[in-house]
């Protein structure tokens, strides 16, 4: 994987995806992933060599990348949500990007506070300066800074600047780095359901439409975190 979308953009870049549009429960997840560009090319060549779309690779190798994503010294990064009421009352589509606008606006709002010096040598602490980015770079009439954004798959709403691109989580580093972050936090939430909910199999099917799922909810009814809206879930009289 290259970094030429990056360097067409040009630095601050700002790479989004998200995941759980297909599921019938939790939350849609959405994150974003900044890294200076000459430090990106370094961690490609070493520590974030295997990061590629999260599809693509196993569960196990995507919690130890997304750890590694999080813990990178001068990667800021976010990850939001939009919840299963925010899903039914905006439809699937207008939470996704909501859930991408809330994890653009905090990678955002760090770039305007954070610089990191990705000349220095990896495995050394950065150094940090405030304020950060150069004047050019900000916009003076609200005071925000004017990212450049890569979003995986169709235009988004709520962030009309961004550059979509499709199959970008296999086309570039920052996408793939967000898709394996937004990943990694909803299969944490799907745990966490399994517990808050037990009998509807949360931690193997993720809230996907398996037969298993659709078997637990004719049996148990909706729990609080299935999407009202969605055809499986609202042609149950179990409500």
């Amino acid at each position: 994987m290259t970094l030429d979308l990056e360097r067409e953009l040009g630095d601050p870049v700002i790479g989004i995806d998200e995941a759980g549009r297909g599921p019938l429960a939790g939350p849609v997840f959405a994150a974003a992933v900044h890294v200076p560009l000459a430090l990106a090319a370094q961690l490609l060549a070493t520590t974030w060599s295997d990061v590629n779309d999260s599809k693509k690779l196993s569960a196990r190798k995507r919690d130890v990348l997304s750890a590694i994503i999080r813990s990178t010294h001068g990667c800021l990064w976010a990850v939001a949500s939009a919840s299963a009421a925010e899903i039914d009352r905006l439809n699937i589509l207008k939470a996704t990007h909501l859930a991408m606008k809330r994890a653009h606006d905090e990678v955002a709002a760090k770039l305007l506070n954070t610089h990191v010096d990705s000349s220095e040598p990896q495995g050394a602490a950065p150094k940090i300066w405030k304020p950060v980015l150069p004047a050019s770079t900000l916009n003076p009439q609200h005071s925000t800074l004017n990212t450049h954004i890569l979003v995986d798959g169709l235009p988004v709403a709520t962030l009309p600047h961004a550059v979509s691109v499709v199959k970008g989580d296999a086309r570039s580093p920052l996408i793939a780095a967000a898709s394996i972050l937004a990943k990694t936090a909803r299969d944490a939430y799907c745990l966490a359901m399994e517990e808050r909910y037990p009998g509807y199999g949360f931690a193997q099917h993720k809230g996907y439409p398996t037969q298993d799922h659709l078997a637990a909810l004719r049996k148990l009814g909706p729990c609080p975190e299935h999407r009202r809206s969605f055809g499986p879930v609202s042609q149950l009289t179990l409500f």
